[in-house]
């Protein structure tokens, strides 16, 4: 009987995702405490979770159960998922429109860039706490991040207590898996794309900027393939602003900039574009140049709409009203929880500490690799090092992701400014961008308690 421990309980996707997945899993049971600031999102979730196990598809035993307490969630956990909004959807829309009423427009705004570094403030903020807590009441647990931006946070917590068993996972190479996938189809002949799990990647960087310098499907070479798909399909053709919006998909993934990058540096960006021109200078200059691109943003107008219609959606649900498929989310966390208690062993990207399985970057810098998940272990896989192009843009945000971490731990304004400045994306002197960093600290106020603000 296992114990999860759930840090943002009253999440509307990460948790009823792996609530499915936990009820799919016939090997596991136990309990899940759900932990929120926000009591009454728990409690819905709570509800949510012992509705899924009603259901005859579940083939495991699993209770839920919303806790007031953060220490009381934590006691005794095997198992601690972290996946929380740091701050309010309102303070990042707030950050977003002052960003681009100085000219820099992020489709995200989660992990780099402006609004990325000081949303990291935020989250290093609350990470300190969660890792002195989780060290306190369940020192043995895996902790498993889901928050973004995922570098900042998993760092946080290694950095605040080295002891922690901590890792974080993030999604966006399974998307270039899939790409490679239709790849292998079109090129090999195949009559359908593979599934992404037998595309075998090699992985490096640092999350939302990652690469890929090998792939293969069942031995052949898929970035030999690459450039012949990529003239075929014209995959690196300019696009026009109707084109981009009539897919009303504000997540779409149209590749160019990957497509680029790759013709230009020979590796392949793993995250999906929107990610990719966050951390890169130019591409956030104007919506226009964003379109150009094939890229959209999403408006943080759609995620408060979004969170604020989710309950109904699940009192619905719940009701018999809307159809619920009862399918595997195509996460990895309970596969992962699997191999770490022994059922199997998985090899998968994941974001760890480098203990040099990454050269080129620091030690103790979180990177992003391959690693093998095994009983009580995970063993980060040599990835090599990056081609000098991207490793040294690399490098400049794994520093500024340093920086921000100590600027929190040690309240130092000053350095976080510096990486504030300091971020490829950011096109602005140093007088407006002081200004502009200025203005997203007074909206992050609330959060950064201590702190002697501008």
């Amino acid at each position: 009987m296992l114990k999860i421990a759930y840090v943002g309980g009253g999440s509307r996707g990460w948790a009823r995702k792996l609530m499915v997945d936990l009820a799919l899993c016939p090997e596991l049971s136990g309990e899940v405490a759900l932990y929120d600031i926000d009591m009454a999102s728990a409690r819905a979730n709570e509800e949510f979770g012992a509705w899924v196990q009603s259901r005859p598809q579940a083939v495991s035993r699993w209770s839920y159960r919303a806790e007031p307490e953060l220490g009381a969630a934590l006691r005794g956990a095997d198992f601690v998922v972290i996946s929380i909004q740091p701050g309010s959807l309102e303070c990042m829309g707030a950050e977003i429109a002052a960003a681009e009423r100085r000219g820099l427009y992020f489709p995200v705004g989660d992990t780099a860039g402006a609004t990325g570094l000081v949303r990291g403030l935020r989250a290093a903020a609350a990470y300190e706490g969660l890792a002195r807590a989780i060290a306190s009441e369940c020192p043995r647990a895996w902790v498993i991040n889901y928050t973004n931006p995922m570098t900042i946070c998993t760092r946080t917590l290694t950095r605040v207590e080295p002891s922690l068993r901590a890792f974080g996972c993030c999604h966006e190479v399974f998307g270039t898996q899939a790409h490679l996938a239709k790849v292998a189809a079109a090129e090999l002949g195949l009559t359908a794309p593979p599934p992404r799990s037998e595309i075998a990647v090699n992985v490096l960087g640092i999350n939302h900027f990652t690469f890929v310098d090998r792939a293969s499907y069942r031995g052949e070479d898929l970035l030999a393939l690459l450039p012949g798909y990529i003239e075929r399909t014209g995959g690196r053709r300019e696009r026009a602003r109707a084109e981009v919006e009539a897919a009303g998909d504000w997540f779409q993934d149209l590749c160019r900039v990957k497509w680029e990058l790759f013709t230009r540096w020979a590796i392949l960006p793993a995250a999906g574009d929107r990610h990719l021109v966050e951390f890169l200078p130019g591409f956030t200059r104007s919506p226009e140049e964003l379109f150009r691109w094939g890229v959209i943003r999403t408006p943080v107008s759609w995620r408060v709409a979004r969170w604020a219609e989710a309950p109904g959606i699940a009192a619905r649900t719940m009701a018999g009203e809307l159809p619920f498929p009862f399918d595997a989310s195509g996460e990895e966390g309970v596969s992962q929880m699997k191999a770490l208690l022994g059922l199997g062993d998985l090899v998968t990207n994941v974001n760890l500490e480098n203990r040099g399985q990454m050269q080129g970057l620091p030690l103790g810098a979180v990177v992003e690799t391959n690693a093998r998940f095994a009983r009580g272990r995970v063993e980060p896989i040599a990835a090599g090092r990056l081609p000098p192009g991207p490793a040294e843009i690399v490098a400049r945000h794994a520093a500024n992701q340093e920086a921000i971490v100590e600027a929190v731990l040690a309240k130092d304004l000053d350095l976080a400014f510096s990486a504030f400045y300091n971020d490829p994306a950011n096109s602005l002197p140093v007088d407006e961008s002081w200004a502009l960093f200025k203005e997203l600290l007074s909206f992050s106020a609330p959060w950064l308690p201590g702190w002697k603000l501008p």
